[in-house]
């Protein structure tokens, strides 16, 4: 792979007007169905004033790529009105070149991309770099013109990896900004001196995790489940009580079926007792305070049932499923809480990576980095649940 496509000289740095790249092709509307990764050179715009040039050197896989390959629920380039697009939003780069109007970043620093593609009026995202928000490449190539709020400068002489950054980037910032609001809801209800520690479980992987873990760090009694002896035992060295989810594997709810098919029935109400008298055994009978939920609906029916009264069920995501139904009778009588967010505000990012330089507060260092060329066989592996919770490969490095 050429390196970059950059050198240096005395005059200062030379770029070439192209980059290699894995680009994802428009589907064809009269064949639906999934995409591929093609590698490619393309074009790189020289920088406005307002933009910079940044090299990536590791990047994260993160589950929106997957959907975009998918083309579920979208059709990303369809949707961004694009022949194709460059994946990819989490992750670490050099700035290489800065804009004459860029005052808060240098050439050669360090930083974590911050995926806001589109923002609203108070700075929340609404569309994500490198996803479904238009005009700009994501940082599945070896040059990517970002802008200054795309990026989070990591700490000069940081404690940490790079590659631990970049599966921070997007995961645990995302994580940040979700329990800030999840744990200050249930703090509206029942007040520090009633409950000093309430119980936080989680279902899900990476942005679950470091949640969970922000959670533990807050005093909180937390919890996660898995099925993976591999990812229980990362559970387990974070100091999180690890719940093994394969005694109740068949909880996964379907409404359809539950009604017609007699064997699903019993097998799911058996996998749901099972998992409702595990929540109550670990608890002693307190339940789940707050429940962090990036599954979605194969899970939403058991853990609305795990929630203790005045209980939060917070998520950014929809790994497993997007539309819900409840009771909304029950839900006001129990005074349960929902929240939704998206990403973080860029002040959120900036937060984030201080409390985490200062505290530890990141992934452990990757056993294992993908390489460049074989970022397609990552893609694939992640599709079929075999890589751990922060799937790192490198681009530049």
């Amino acid at each position: 792979m050429e390196q970059s496509f950059i050198s240096s000289t005395k005059q200062g740095v030379i770029m070439s007007k192209s980059a290699e790249a894995w680009v994802l092709k428009a589907g064809d509307p009269r064949k639906p169905g999934p995409g591929n990764l093609v590698r490619e050179k393309i074009h790189v715009n020289a920088i406005e004033a307002n933009e910079v040039l940044v090299a990536p050197i590791f990047g994260c896989w993160e589950a929106n790529m997957s959907h975009a390959l998918k083309r579920q629920p979208i059709d990303v380039c369809r949707f961004r009105n694009e022949p194709q697009v460059v994946l990819g939003n989490a992750g670490v780069v050099r700035i290489v070149e800065i804009g004459r109007d860029i005052k808060n970043l240098q050439p050669d620093q360090l930083a974590i991309v911050s995926p806001n593609g589109m923002v609203d009026r108070w700075g929340y995202t609404v569309r994500a770099l490198g996803y479904d928000s238009p005009g700009r490449s994501g940082i599945l190539a070896t040059l990517v013109v970002l802008t200054e709020m795309q990026l989070v400068p990591i700490p000069e002489s940081t404690k940490y990896s790079l590659a631990q950054w970049a599966g921070f980037s997007a995961r645990y910032v995302t994580a940040w900004s979700n329990w800030q609001l999840a744990y200050a809801v249930f703090r509206l209800l029942v007040p520090h001196e009633d409950f000093p520690n309430p119980n936080v479980w989680g279902w899900g992987g990476g942005t679950t995790l470091a949640e969970i873990d922000l959670a533990r760090r807050q005093g909180c009694i937390a919890a996660m489940l898995s099925g993976n002896a591999a990812n229980l035992e990362r559970i387990r060295r974070s100091a999180i009580i690890p719940v093994d989810r394969r005694p109740f594997s068949a909880l996964h709810w379907d409404e359809e079926r539950y009604q017609v098919e007699s064997k699903y029935r019993r097998e799911y109400k058996r996998a749901e007792e099972l998992f409702l008298a595990e929540v109550e055994r670990i608890t002693q009978g307190d339940m789940v305070q707050i429940f962090v939920d990036y599954i979605g609906s194969p899970v939403y029916r058991a853990t609305l049932k795990a929630l203790s009264r005045e209980g939060v069920i917070t998520t950014a995501g929809w790994k497993g499923g997007m539309k819900l139904s409840h009771s909304r009778a029950e839900e006001c009588i129990s005074r349960h809480q929902h929240i939704h967010t998206h990403y973080a505000k860029y002040s959120q990012a900036v937060e984030a990576v201080k409390y985490a330089e200062s505290t530890g507060w990141l992934p452990e260092p990757p056993q294992r980095i993908c390489k460049f060329e074989d970022i397609p066989e990552l893609a694939e592996r992640y599709s079929r649940n075999q890589t751990d919770y922060f799937p790192c490969f490198e681009i530049n490095a």
